[in-house]
């Protein structure tokens, strides 16, 4: 049986999307006779993606009516579910901008794109084309669930949530590195088979197809609840789904015994709070002060590695150039039939057809699933996906000093939000000062004029 249903998705140009929840939405049975609406500001993507999804819609017998369309006021008319994958770009180029300016003050960001004075300007030049978005679905699509993969998460969803109607969900897939490095413990005690060369948890194509063949056996094997704030959550249990049995004892055991080169940041803060944070050093250098001291220059202790903006730049080209490729028909898409929606087809199934599904990880405002962080903040633990909607899983409170290191981040996002939306350069003053990454006011005002001064462009409400 299939439950038609109206789908839009925002910046469907971007090669992930097209390679990973446009065929998993297609290759769906029960949202057959859907209608899928595609925008993306850029012509050529959007061209190429809507031709691939011809070709999948066709060669699936998929029975989807497809529209393309490049402004979002076109395509949002009647949706049930809106997908934001939008990037104010270019990306790489203002990811690598946002790392290099705060540096001219001796400033260095471990990673620049969540949290950090990086995050702050990230998320600000993303808040008024989503705004934008957000206020048409109030108008056309009241009902519609936002389903967001635009980072900074936690801004983003935060800014749909505090300043408009729209029910917003964010999603992401950092849950699967936890699972991985526990696969990766646990792997002599539960027979996993772990390929060689996995060197971390950071930001390599390799490594990624390497963890890839680590989480296929571990998911359906373990259950581990995790919550926090996204790319900032905490590992609370590990049960084996065969026997029952409690596995954090033997975990922090087998953790333990491999190499200290390995996430050599997880490894310290495990150790300092007695809960394993999931999201591997890289991204949760974001959020930490330990990380950024410009004497001991702690990022080569813990080998943190910068994300390479030219590879990934020139990646995103090779990518898009081998969609038009499958576009064209010049190659085949049987490989697109076990791609990963990254919970979007979960959501909207379940949603739209009164289904029941377990989610691993989804951020949602705080209603008390986590006890001790503030009340309507985005956080992220598991949830349940019916008809009625994405329900949050309560986990009860996190250990006070781990809820004081997020709530710190959550009020930083929440003045950053709060900053760009209101064009407030004192608030955005704030929220650099409260970012563990600065040490000094004077500093920060230079780093917060540079960045408006270099964005003017993207944030004009600082200059009006």
């Amino acid at each position: 049986m299939s439950l038609p249903t109206k789908i839009t998705v925002i910046g469907a140009g971007s090669a992930s999307f097209g390679e990973n929840t446009l065929s998993a939405l297609l290759r769906s049975k029960k949202l057959r006779g859907s209608t899928l609406a595609l925008v993306d500001r850029n012509p050529r993507s959007l061209d190429i993606v809507h031709r691939l999804a011809a070709r999948l819609n066709r060669e699936w017998d998929a029975g989807f009516t497809i529209s393309a369309h490049t402004h979002h006021d076109e395509a949002l008319p009647g949706s049930d579910f809106v997908v934001n994958a939008i990037e104010v770009g270019p990306r790489e180029e203002l990811w690598k901008s946002d790392f290099e300016i705060p540096l001219k003050y001796g400033v260095r960001q471990p990673y620049a794109e969540n949290g950090g004075p990086g995050g702050f300007a990230h998320a600000a030049r993303n808040v008024r084309p989503v705004l934008e978005i957000v206020r048409t679905m109030e108008q056309v699509c009241p009902q519609a669930w936002f389903i967001n993969f635009t980072n900074p998460m936690v801004r983003i969803c935060d800014l749909v949530n505090r300043y408009s109607h729209i029910k917003v969900v964010g999603l992401c897939h950092q849950i699967y590195i936890g699972y991985v490095m526990v696969g990766i413990a646990l792997a002599a005690d539960l027979g996993f088979e772990i390929p060689e060369g996995i060197t971390g948890m950071h930001a390599d194509p390799l490594q990624y197809a390497l963890h890839e063949q680590v989480k296929r056996q571990v998911v359906g094997r373990l259950d581990i609840r995790a919550a926090g704030t996204n790319h900032f959550t905490w590992i609370l249990s590990i049960h084996d789904r065969q026997t029952g049995e409690d596995l954090y004892p033997r975990f922090r055991e087998r953790w333990a015994a491999l190499s200290p080169e390995f996430e050599p940041l997880t490894r310290d803060v495990y150790d300092a709070f007695g809960l394993f944070p999931v999201p591997g050093d890289t991204h949760l250098c974001e959020y930490l002060p330990w990380v950024s001291d410009p004497q001991t220059k702690p990022w080569e202790k813990y080998n943190i590695r910068l994300y390479d903006w030219d590879f990934f730049a020139s990646m995103r080209d090779f990518s898009l150039n081998r969609l038009e490729s499958m576009a064209e028909g010049v190659i085949p898409v049987d490989g697109l039939l076990e791609t990963d929606s990254e919970g979007a087809l979960e959501i909207i199934e379940n949603v739209a057809g009164a289904g029941n599904h377990y989610h691993l990880a989804a951020n949602l405002p705080n209603t008390g699933q986590i006890a001790n962080l503030p009340l309507n903040a985005i956080v992220e633990t598991p949830v349940i996906v019916d008809g009625a909607g994405i329900h949050p899983v309560h986990v009860g409170s996190l250990p006070e000093p781990v809820a004081e290191l997020c709530r710190r981040e959550l009020l930083c996002a929440q003045l950053g939000i709060e900053a760009a939306v209101e064009g407030d350069r004192q608030k955005a003053l704030q929220c650099l000062l409260l970012d563990p990454v600065i040490r000094d006011i004077g500093t920060a005002r230079r780093i917060l004029d540079d960045y408006l001064t270099a964005y003017r462009e993207h944030l004009p409400q600082f200059w009006q």
